[in-house]
């Protein structure tokens, strides 16, 4: 005799069973009832700022974890923060102060030209750096959860600690040409603390722009060169403009070029002989800066949750 055994219950659901089925409004309305958010999604701005500051300590340790690092396989080491920008002004002298003899007429050329190639390199450098700042730390951008700004962030600040690190070469250089200190010299703090927010401004736009088109960090090194020139860092665009060989339009736009103006401010600060400062540089040292750092900061935001994807 077979003996039989009872079945299972079915695992099919009954129509009374059935799982209820939600419009996606409803489930929308469901998540936020029980505190459910989209995993990676945008936080407003506030909250975004409020992560970012909790976030302070991480900045200023990877900024300078990131500097210790940056010359740590050469014998000469940290000396290459102050090295570069006094050998990129060594061949600058004399290419163009001397060969070109763009120092005619020039007072006190050498603190003018080693400033304005120490101002310059603060902002190339920091421009540079944050076409890196997703792409070369995407393993933790796509490991970690964080605010991704904190990134450019940290890398401007990486650049403000090496500059103030090649200001004291700066000083002794100024010193040895004659170049003593005054109260001129404490103007150098707010200039170069504008100079920052608009260099951490562009950082973050670069961030942006490279995160989702690479190649535009190939472009970089010459839209900075082009730049450079337009700037005065290796002459007197006082003495260039001169007369009317410049149309007013391109006149109006080297004037407030807001690289020649953060470079003006500092010789202004620095060297005795630079005079004559127009009365709209502090004004419009201060827009640049608050356009970049707000509007590079919005920008950057805008795409927060698409970093590290894809």
């Amino acid at each position: 005799m077979v003996s039989q055994t009872a079945a299972p219950p079915s695992s099919v659901s009954t129509p009374d069973q059935a799982v209820p089925t939600y419009a996606p409004g409803e489930l929308a309305a469901l998540a936020a009832r029980h505190g459910l958010t989209v995993s990676g999604a945008r936080p407003s701005l506030p909250a975004y700022i409020r992560q970012l500051w909790g976030r302070r300590h991480f900045i200023a340790a990877f900024a300078t974890a990131k500097l210790t690092a940056q010359y740590s396989q050469a014998k000469l080491g940290q000396i290459w923060q102050i090295m570069t920008p006094l050998l990129n002004a060594t061949v600058y002298y004399f290419i163009f102060g001397v060969l070109m003899d763009t120092r005619r007429g020039v007072e006190d050329f050498v603190p003018f030209l080693v400033t304005g190639v120490f101002i310059w390199t603060f902002t190339s450098s920091s421009i540079t750096a944050g076409t890196r700042a997703i792409s070369g730390n995407i393993g933790l951008v796509r490991a970690l959860h964080f605010p991704r700004a904190s990134l450019p962030v940290a890398l401007a600040l990486q650049q403000l600690q090496q500059l103030l690190f090649s200001l004291g070469a700066l000083t002794l250089i100024l010193l040895v040409f004659g170049q003593y200190p005054r109260p001129s010299w404490l103007l150098a703090i707010p200039a170069l603390a504008l100079q920052a927010l608009f260099n951490t401004g562009l950082s973050m736009v670069m961030a942006r722009l490279t995160a989702r088109t690479p190649d535009i960090a190939q472009l970089t090194p010459f839209v900075l060169r082009t730049w450079m020139y337009s700037s005065g860092v290796m002459w007197s665009l006082d003495h260039l403009l001169a007369g009317d060989r410049v149309p007013h339009a391109v006149l109006v736009l080297l004037e407030y070029n807001p690289a020649a103006i953060y470079i003006n401010l500092m010789r202004y600060a620095l060297i005795d002989s630079y005079s004559g400062l127009p009365a709209h540089v502090w004004a419009a040292a201060l827009g640049w800066a608050l356009l970049c750092g707000v509007a590079g900061f919005v920008y950057f935001w805008k795409a927060e949750e698409t970093y590290g994807r894809g």
